[in-house]
């Protein structure tokens, strides 16, 4: 209509706000514009929030919203919702609602008959995949896996025969014991490409094996937050041991040489093997004295 405003804020609406997950530069004018106009700002970390408004001049009031208090938090947001005001909500992680308790106050406010709109921005999990040089056509976001190493692992073979690119974030205190995990269950042939500290001055990108990726901090500590971009299955063929992991059809010592010369170590090559092959690990280690 002629005369409207453009990006006009409006009451009784939850705007969900991207921002940058690290150049200050990456936000675009609308986010601006929304953060300056709305009644109060949601954020997950308050302190870093301030920080963030500040470098572009704006002054709003603040309200947590993190894990463990989205409960409660996100009740008192859809009541102040309710009532007329307006609210952005924004996360140190880029995009709200995505790996990110603010799927729960979107939850809410479609419940509630809140509007909810969207100005989008900075995400690591595609920044990732478009720099990880893998299929980009068809992907799954998986996320944090468990700390809990059981856990961790049974949601690892859950996927293992996953044929999409799978996309993961990991902390860097996580980052080896996962890729050994990843190492034993995908194999150390599969490709990943690890990016870290995406837009910020120490960006890294590195594509390599599984095998590469695990034998890289074997001596040096990751630094930085990580996304995990690992290549999909192979497509399925014909349901033979062999067919779904071809390293079956060799003598179990060219097996186990196989994942050391992919970068594995010599007793987490004999782990994977033995585990592959429904055999103690005894059994594969013998045969490699």
């Amino acid at each position: 209509m002629e005369g409207t405003e453009k990006n006009k804020v409006l009451p009784r609406t939850l705007y969900l706000v991207g921002t940058p997950i690290g150049n200050l530069a990456d936000i675009s004018e609308r986010a601006k514009k929304v953060l300056s106009e709305v009644d109060f700002v949601a954020a997950e970390d308050t302190r870093n929030s301030m920080r963030l408004l500040s470098a572009y001049g704006i002054k709003k009031e603040l309200v947590s919203y993190f894990e463990h208090n989205k409960r409660q938090s996100g009740e008192r947001i859809v009541a102040r919702l309710l009532g007329g005001e307006s609210c952005a909500l924004i996360t140190d992680a880029g995009m709200p609602a995505i790996s990110d308790p603010g799927e729960d106050i979107v939850r809410l406010c479609a419940e509630a008959g809140i509007c909810v709109s969207v100005i989008p921005g900075a995400s690591a999990a595609i920044s990732a995949l478009a720099l990880s040089a893998l299929a980009t056509s068809r992907f799954a976001f998986e996320g944090f896996l468990s700390a809990n190493k059981g856990e961790r692992r049974r949601r690892l073979e859950k996927i293992r025969g996953e044929e999409r690119t799978l996309i993961f974030y990991e902390a860097p205190h996580k980052l080896k014991a996962t890729l050994t995990d990843m190492c034993e269950i995908f194999g150390a042939d599969r490709k990943i490409s690890l990016c870290r500290e995406l837009t910020k001055l120490n960006e890294e990108v590195i594509r390599t094996t599984l095998g590469g990726a695990a034998q890289l901090y074997e001596t040096g500590e990751p630094r930085g937050e990580y996304v995990l971009v690992l290549e999909g299955a192979e497509e399925a063929g014909c349901p033979t041991a062999c067919d779904e992991n071809p390293l079956l059809s060799l003598d179990p010592r060219e097996h186990v040489q196989r994942y050391i010369d992919g970068g594995m170590s010599k007793m987490d090559a004999i782990k994977a093997v033995a585990r592959e092959r429904g055999v103690p690990k005894s059994e594969i280690y013998n045969l490699m004295i």
